[in-house]
């Protein structure tokens, strides 16, 4: 049995490897000890038991002893053999136990989506794979899953990610990611059906308004895991100073802070290759960015991907631009349908607005955007909104017409 300890302020991880049986328990759980000791104060203790290949009751008792001395105590890494032991005898429900995850490849995979936080292949005719940018962190990635689940129980047809997997290099030169395995049934993109049938483009632009009536007519409840949308756009806005002067970044903030609150319920990135097609219904993937506030949060972030992007236009939305525009139109107008002309024509303005603001924050979801696209949006600042701003504030002041 080998066992290191590491330290990190006042969290320990112990490291197990090999065997935890009977012979080794009592040397082990005396260096164990022996270590904690010295370290002294400790808050919180990580075992990492991803080269550990068995473990005996008597090392179930040292866990054991662990988790009831330490609150904050938890295993990771935890391979399928062990895992069935822990599982077996109860510890799964006393202690946090973290299974080991599996590593996926993605090479000659199709590439079915793109976007800010990641990119996702088509693994089979069942399911499907959303790899994360490097620099995604795991509780970014379980912040997804959180906020799928929290989607479904709303009442959205939402797909509920099943694994958490690492995903190897590639040869494009990508290290190594976490990933998303979601189950999905022959579904295809809203932007590949729209591609393979646009004489349908009419009956797709109605389920994609009416995915949006849905979900804008859920009333999130106060004090759930649901976020405010607001205060996250907020957040990313704030932190493109590395990419803007402040004074730029100002502008930003004011027509963000002139948006009303709500409490409704926001994708914040339903772009049409977000959407799935199944059983010719549409159900939503690429949660996570989920929030709760006014829909024309949601709706600026939409037109900004389907009618203004900055990027690969087909890559990212998976159609021409002129069709995903026409689709946007199409789908729009059937959102704001027995509205008066006058009342759409305002709204279309103010979801406009708030694009702009979108054209530019989604710089933060990342730090490995290549360096051309970051250079093309800070040339575009000026012209989308330095150069307007008083028209765009001018707009703002009628934000308060869209009542909820």
């Amino acid at each position: 049995m080998k066992t290191t300890i590491l330290t990190n302020g006042k969290e320990v991880t112990i490291c197990l490897a090999e065997r935890l049986d009977t012979a080794s328990s009592s040397e082990t759980s005396a260096f164990i000890n022996r270590e904690l000791e010295k370290v002294g104060g400790v808050d919180a203790v990580v075992c990492d038991a991803s080269r550990l290949e068995y473990i005996s009751s008597s090392g179930l008792r040292i866990l054991l002893s662990l988790s009831k001395r330490y609150r904050d105590f938890r295993l990771t890494g935890v391979q399928p053999q062990v895992y069935e032991v822990l599982n077996t005898t109860g510890f799964t429900k006393i202690m946090t136990v973290e299974r080991a995850m599996r590593r996926m490849i993605v090479e000659g995979c199709q590439l079915i989506g793109m976007g800010g936080v990641g990119k996702v292949y088509r693994l089979d005719g069942d399911t499907i794979i959303k790899v994360f940018r490097e620099g995604t962190t795991l509780e970014e990635v379980r912040q997804e899953i959180v906020m799928s689940k929290e989607a479904f129980v709303l009442g959205m047809p939402t797909a509920i990610s099943f694994d958490i997997v690492t995903v190897a290099p590639t040869a494009e030169g990508r290290g190594e990611c976490y990933g998303l395995i979601y189950e999905l049934l022959q579904a295809e993109t809203l932007s590949a059906m729209v591609r393979k049938h646009p004489e349908k483009m009419d009956e797709y632009a109605r389920k994609y308004a009416r995915l949006f009536k849905e979900m804008h007519q859920i009333e999130v409840p106060a004090g759930g895991n649901v976020p405010s949308a607001i205060r996250h756009e907020r957040a990313q806005v704030e932190r493109l100073v590395r990419y803007f002067p402040q004074e730029k970044v100002d502008m930003l903030l004011n027509i963000l802070d002139s948006i009303p609150p709500g409490n409704r319920l926001l994708h914040l990135d339903l772009q049409t290759k977000n959407a799935m097609v199944q059983n010719d219904e549409l159900m939503l993937i690429d949660m996570g960015e989920v929030g709760y506030g006014h829909p024309l949060l949601d709706l600026g972030h939409a037109y900004s991907a389907m009618v203004t992007l900055v990027g690969d236009y087909d890559a990212i939305i998976g159609m021409p631009r002129e069709s995903g525009r026409q689709m946007w139109q199409l789908a729009i107008d059937d959102y704001f349908e027995g509205l008066p002309a006058d009342v759409v024509a305002e709204r279309k303005a103010m979801i406009d607005v708030v694009s702009r603001v979108r054209s530019f924050s989604w710089l933060s979801l990342s730090d490995s955007f290549p360096e051309a696209l970051v250079k093309e949006c800070q040339s575009l600042f000026d012209e989308r909104v330095t150069k307007c701003y008083d028209y765009l504030m001018n707009v703002c002041k009628t934000f308060e017409h869209w009542t909820l």
